[in-house]
């Protein structure tokens, strides 16, 4: 059997793990050895889980007292608004802030990480003259573009909970002093970093390894890419502020629709993707 045969019949095969988990290796080897993809990577989640946690924390306890908390308790739904107010005054803007508010920006993290990686899964094959060896490996098609969907889904996951851990730390030191009791992890946020993040996570990569299969370069990737990821990022943190204002089986519902329609679209993509049309755009 010609090897372009077993390819046309991979997708009845099982997935071959050994072979996948050896190519995510090699492209993780390549991307820690790549500046300008490790910086952006460490770089936003470190901005925006230490140091913005940290930096509202202090504003938050200077500030906080009976008239700012009601001033703010105020511009909330009730639903949120009530177990908070119950809480004593140096509590409650801290609570607010560091346990609900700053969680839509964590969708950030996974959405950005999946797609500067992602971006670099055919293009930056391209561009270290890699392109050939990787399309004459032993592996369907199917199992490639598994490959490629891990490389970048395995550290979006990995920066995003370990990001997520050194927050939980910061938050509850920060507050301390001021809080009875851990204001992190709460429920909602469980769901937002373990259900909704690694969704969206998916749904970036679903987009950018199509684009980055029909890009020259990592550039290139990224700046189409960025014109599909940039809009979708907003999108994701306005509608998360919502999600967080809602109670858990909302979360929860919201959370299986962006699975959904990343399943659907990486589905979609793994149909679509063949070495022909990797090769005829080299």
């Amino acid at each position: 059997m010609t090897l372009a045969v077993s390819r046309r019949r991979g997708r009845r095969t099982p997935v071959d793990w050994p072979v996948v988990w050896s190519i995510v290796r090699r492209d993780l080897t390549a991307v820690r050895r790549s500046k300008g993809v490790v910086i952006p990577m460490l770089l936003v989640p470190t901005l925006l889980m230490i140091v913005l946690p940290l930096v509202i924390g202090i504003a938050a306890r200077r500030v906080s007292g009976p008239t700012t908390s009601i001033s703010f308790l105020d511009a909330i739904p009730d639903r949120l608004a009530e177990p908070i107010a119950a809480l004593p005054p140096q509590e409650q803007l801290l609570t607010l802030v560091l346990g609900f508010l700053l969680a839509p920006l964590f969708l950030i993290v996974p959405l950005m990480v999946s797609a500067v990686i992602a971006a670099d899964a055919f293009a930056g094959e391209k561009e270290r003259r890699t392109m050939e060896t990787l399309l004459h490996l032993p592996i369907t098609d199917r199992d490639l573009f598994l490959a490629k969907l891990l490389t970048g889904m395995v550290p979006a996951l990995a920066v995003s909970w370990g990001g997520f851990a050194a927050f939980t730390v910061v938050a509850n030191a920060v507050s301390w002093s001021y809080v009875d009791g851990l204001i992190v992890p709460n429920q909602l946020w469980l769901v937002m970093i373990f259900w909704v993040a690694p969704a969206v996570a998916l749904l970036g990569l679903g987009i950018m390894v199509r684009v980055s299969a029909r890009s020259q370069t990592s550039q290139e990737a990224n700046q189409l890419g960025g014109a599909v990821i940039l809009p979708l990022i907003f999108l994701t943190v306005g509608q998360s502020t919502g999600l967080l204002l809602v109670d858990l089986s909302v979360g929860l519902a919201v959370g299986a629709t962006v699975w959904v329609l990343a399943g659907l679209l990486v589905w979609r993509g793994a149909r679509q993707f063949t070495r022909d049309r990797i090769a005829s755009t080299t």
